[in-house]
């Protein structure tokens, strides 16, 4: 008799090890995108100290906006593999990627050092990490609904939601200690290097945790079940069967989460700094702290959407912020900032000239000229974080201007006339735009408009709540998020049709949101203008996710047709 040995067959992984190791990978993946962010101040003077310092950080965050472009390509690449090869291969490349993109980025010359090839490796490295991420989310989010039962797929999927701010949490409080540690001047230095290089270790314990899991059974399911030729590209997008499905994903579901989510997280953000002038270690902590409160409320809003359904959840989220958002940044104002608020009340800002002389006050590569009598005006107000009118016609004292020339700033009762910089050299037009920076600071000064906010006077509460109502939303619609994406899809295309909508929601709606609502700002003058990009994007999607978009909750992920 012939022994015969027999292959030994893996145990699968619990439930608990398939949700930890995949939300454990997605948290370090997001943990190494937001280092860069979080230190785009430090990376600009080693890699752009050569075009000065407030262009060198502008082309810091363009940089890191280069990681949000490339994300809908690493979506329909790794899609592409995650429906043809399986999940927990492609998964395990793109945690590589992004691991060893952000490795390496700890090890890149400055450019003292190696001159122009040093921002070149450094936006080789963002694109490698943003086409990494663009995969990930998708494949570990598709993992863990896979292997869930579908009463609670909600409430784990939730825990891949949550990772993101994780990985925020977890890169802020690296940062922290590193700077602590090291010291602020060696941490501007060198030290800087060290949460980058840091992800090698995490790298290590992701892949070690990655390694032990086996395929979804949704998957291996199909593989045995059905061998013809698949071909997701054309199955997700060249049918309209299923691309309206991935429309209907983009526009019902993702179109809210970037503008929401982006709006609540990194808009509120910078409307504190450069708006409210609140210092940047106040921010921090409240960011933080709201950051430390919505990891919990992921999962809540995932396990009530097992309960009462996903769509009502994701909608209860985009009509909160619909209804919240321009009162909250008021009363955010009004909070953080008292004598700013009183002082827009009582003496309003108003730029009077004509309108053929105006430019956009929005110059990202700093290289607008702005030498109308106009434009220096507004361009001394919008570095100000001045809130400001603007007409071509304005009449007081029995006087009546339409059109003036030069044009002139009145501040409550007070004016402050500009100065023409055309045909002017860079030196004299220096001179006169300071000149009209001091005439318009000491008279915002005099009308109570102040330079930073006082410490003493910030209802820190009532900011806090302020942001917690916007987390709130943006948690109630990211939670159940990941479940509704993967119930919309079948298993053939699921990979590739859930991550090319979830990565153009996020990489683009969201990761132009602050500078798009910035450059509305700057257009119309108004520092809330640029609420309007996120309640635009957020109406659209509700409409079309009430009239559209279908209940999935409790859906069989074997059954949905292609």
């Amino acid at each position: 008799m012939t022994d015969q040995i027999e292959t030994p067959v893996r145990e699968a992984p619990s439930l608990k090890t398939v949700v930890g190791a995949s939300a454990a990978g997605t948290a370090f993946e997001w943990y190494d995108f937001f280092i860069f962010g979080s230190l785009a101040g430090v990376i600009a003077q080693h890699f752009y100290a050569e075009v000065g310092a407030a262009t060198g950080y502008i082309l810091a965050l363009i940089t890191f906006g280069v990681g949000f472009v490339v994300r809908p390509l690493g979506a329909l690449v790794f899609g592409w593999f995650g429906d043809r090869t399986g999940r927990k291969t492609t998964f395990l490349v793109t945690i590589t990627l992004m691991g060893v993109a952000t490795v390496a980025i700890g090890f890149l010359p400055t450019f003292e050092q190696a001159g122009v090839i040093a921002p070149i490796l450094l936006i080789t490295m963002r694109v490698l990490q943003g086409f990494a991420l663009g995969g990930e989310y998708g494949g570990a989010a598709i993992y863990v609904a896979e292997h869930a039962p579908r009463e609670k797929r909600g409430f784990l999927t939730g825990w891949i939601q949550t990772t993101a701010a994780l990985g925020l949490i977890g890169a802020l409080g690296v940062i922290l200690i590193t700077r602590m540690v090291v010291g602020t001047e060696a941490f501007a230095e060198w030290g800087w290097r060290i949460p980058f290089l840091l992800s090698a270790f995490l790298l290590a314990i992701s892949l070690w945790i990655r390694l032990k899991l086996n395929e979804s059974p949704a998957y291996q399911r199909m593989e045995a079940e059905s061998h013809a030729p698949r071909a997701p590209y054309k199955e997700a997008f060249g049918t309209w069967k299923n691309l309206k499905v991935v429309l209907l994903a983009l526009v019902g579901i993702m179109f809210a989460q970037g503008a929401v989510w982006y709006c609540g997280y990194f808009y509120s953000r910078f409307f504190m700094e450069r708006f409210l002038k609140i210092d940047t270690a106040t921010v921090d902590a409240l960011i933080l702290g709201i950051t430390v409160v919505s990891a919990f409320l992921y999962v809540f809003f995932g396990w009530l959407s097992d309960k009462v359904g996903r769509k009502p959840v994701m909608l209860g989220g985009m009509i909160l912020m619909l209804l919240a958002v321009f009162p909250g940044f008021h009363l955010m104002t009004q909070a953080g900032n008292p004598a700013l608020a009183a002082a827009q009340a009582q003496s309003p800002v108003t730029v009077v000239a004509d309108p053929a002389t105006c430019s956009v006050q929005f110059d990202p590569v700093g290289r607008a000229a702005f030498t109308t009598s106009c434009d220096i005006a507004k361009q001394v107000l919008t570095n100000a974080g001045v809130s400001y009118a603007n007409t071509d016609y304005w009449g007081a004292n029995g006087a009546t201007l339409m059109n003036p020339d030069p044009a002139f700033v009145v501040i409550g009762d007070q004016i402050i006339h500009s100065v023409e910089g055309a045909g002017m050299t860079p030196d004299e037009l220096t001179e006169a735009r300071a000149r009209v920076a001091a005439d318009i600071s000491s008279a915002l000064t005099a009308h109570g408009y102040p330079a930073a906010a006082d410490p003493t006077q910030i209802d820190m509460v009532t900011v806090f709540a302020v942001l917690l109502v916007f987390i709130v939303a943006a948690t109630a619609l990211y939670g159940p998020q990941a479940a509704a994406l993967v119930e919309l899809f079948p298993t053939r295309i699921r990979y590739t049709a859930m991550s090319l909508p979830y990565n153009i929601g996020t990489g683009w709606v969201g990761g132009l949101l602050p500078a798009a609502s910035f450059a509305l700002v700057a257009w119309k003058g108004d520092i809330y203008f640029g609420l309007w990009y996120t309640v635009v994007f957020t109406l659209i999607a509700a409409v079309v996710a009430f009239f559209f978009l279908p209940e999935t909750k409790g859906r069989d992920l074997d059954s949905i047709e292609t």
